[in-house]
């Protein structure tokens, strides 16, 4: 007979989420019977909730590694052992909402200027220009590069959804230099190991040295690119349904957070410091 861990690992996988996602529930599964040295069909809701306050007030652990945590014993117990009543009257932690840090375009081009490293040149310009995260383009392949229609294919991106994004004419450029150069056969990038694609902390670590040199001082890190890619288009005129599709998210909820960090409306807005004295005197009266 199958193992608890078993079991859920077999359910993660037929609910279809991709092998990061599986690999976090399982890890944070385990984390939460080692902390009681006991199996989870062995704990109750008193339990869970302990855990739960454990890691917020004890451990302190961010509000992302707490949401996966209650994600993943809530399928934990609601799918593989079937107890959906556990987690009916366990609270979720209520989301921050949290602006993203924005690069204005002098930023982005300073970024670009000091690195002077043709691959890692290719991997910043086409994080920003097309709009990826991390992983998308950890794992891009020659062939996601689509220069006929100025696309670029984003396999199995989050969610395990393929879609398509825009390629930059500038971007082409340096990748076609950057082909002529490392000849890439597979993985656009390659990583040090043969047949595997770079390495998502070295790609954090490319962006890192680059914003250092670069003297950009705001708390930026990779994924900001992507922040920067959508806010610029936004700013250019771009309609938000159309950059929710090349970002690829589900809810056009979630790309509205960035009409709260573009200035095209704001910037519109004169403060009443500002005003001429008629108009001053005219809000007066």
């Amino acid at each position: 007979m199958a193992t608890l861990r078993e079991q859920m690992e077999r359910d993660l996988q037929l609910r279809g989420l991709s092998a990061k996602t599986q690999r976090a529930y399982l890890d944070k599964a385990r984390d939460f019977a080692r902390h009681f040295k006991k199996s989870p069909d062995q704990l109750e809701e008193e339990h869970i909730r302990e855990y739960l306050h454990y890691l917020l007030e004890e451990k302190k652990v961010s509000d992302s590694t707490y949401r996966q945590t209650y994600g993943s014993l809530k399928f934990l117990y609601q799918t593989t052992m079937k107890q959906s009543v556990v987690f009916d009257k366990i609270p979720r932690l209520k989301k921050k909402k949290r602006l993203p840090v924005i690069l204005d375009r002098t930023e982005i081009d300073a970024l670009f200027s000091v690195t002077k490293n043709l691959k890692h040149k290719a991997i910043l310009m086409i994080t920003y220009s097309s709009g990826l995260r991390l992983a998308e383009t950890s794992h891009l392949k020659v062939t996601d590069i689509d220069s006929s229609r100025m696309m670029v294919r984003v396999r199995q991106g989050k969610g395990g959804n393929d879609r398509y994004s825009i390629l930059s004419t500038v971007t082409l450029e340096i990748l076609r230099q950057y082909w002529r150069e490392f000849r890439p056969s597979d993985w656009l990038f390659a990583g040090q190991h043969p047949g595997s694609p770079l390495a998502e902390r070295t790609l954090e670590k490319i962006f890192e040295i680059a914003k250092e040199r670069a003297g950009i001082t705001k708390p930026a890190t990779m994924h900001t690119l992507r922040h920067s890619f959508a806010t610029h288009l936004l700013e250019a005129g771009t309609d938000l349904h159309h950059i929710q599709l090349l970002l690829g998210h589900k809810s056009p909820k979630t790309t509205t957070v960035y009409l709260h960090v573009s200035n095209r409306a704001l910037s519109r807005i004169t403060s009443p410091l500002d005003m001429p004295p008629a108009l001053k005197e005219t809000l007066r009266a």
